[in-house]
């Protein structure tokens, strides 16, 4: 049976380009580990600030949309996260998305595409993976930024990379593939 991996568009502001990138890291995941991918927009999410009164520990929430939320990442057994770089941090967006749960991230393994300028994102790529090691996630330390992603950005809307980015990318999905696979049992256990 094959990974369940949701790769989650970390941007949701105006002129974003994350769901460029992502297609590109959806059509590879499809077409070299043969993932069951689910791409998850946090702009159709539209989750509010954290608006549940009880700890998100409890899973008793509250709301529809953090109801959906929550089905929709605990099905995952991983994640791929594309963030842009605000302020060397990820966006405001992806940080409330993951803090709004708790235990459905638990267990389960992340890696992260970052882009942007001359960093490519790297500094909230590191930011992020923090965040989701404090959630229990097994966050990746392969983690590939696109740096000057705006130069591989063709007429046609389509990212081409350089070839050092894209053999990044296939390497990361080999360990999120073998980290997905050894994590399973151990949710198994916990339940």
């Amino acid at each position: 049976m094959s990974l369940k991996v949701k790769i989650i568009l970390g941007s949701t502001r105006p002129g974003r380009i994350v769901p460029i990138v992502g297609k590109w890291v959806e059509e590879l995941a499809r077409e070299q580990n043969g993932f069951d991918v689910e791409v998850v927009d946090l702009k159709e999410i539209d989750l509010p600030l954290l608006d549940e009164a009880g700890h998100p520990r409890a899973q008793a929430y509250e709301h529809e949309h953090t109801k959906k939320w929550a089905a929709k990442i605990a099905e995952a057994d991983a994640f791929v996260f594309l963030t842009p770089e605000y302020n060397s941090f990820p966006s405001a967006a992806l940080v409330n998305a993951i803090q709004a749960l708790a235990v459905e991230w638990e267990r389960k393994v992340a890696a992260v595409v970052s882009y942007g300028g001359v960093s490519g994102g790297m500094r909230a790529a590191q930011e992020l993976r923090q965040l989701l090691v404090n959630m229990n996630v097994m966050a990746l330390p392969q983690s590939v930024p696109v740096p000057f992603v705006f130069n591989f950005i063709g007429d046609d809307g389509v990212l081409r990379p350089e070839q050092p980015v894209v053999d990044g990318l296939k390497g990361m999905f080999n360990e999120l593939s073998v980290w997905g696979e050894a994590l399973k049992p151990s949710r198994a256990q916990a339940a």
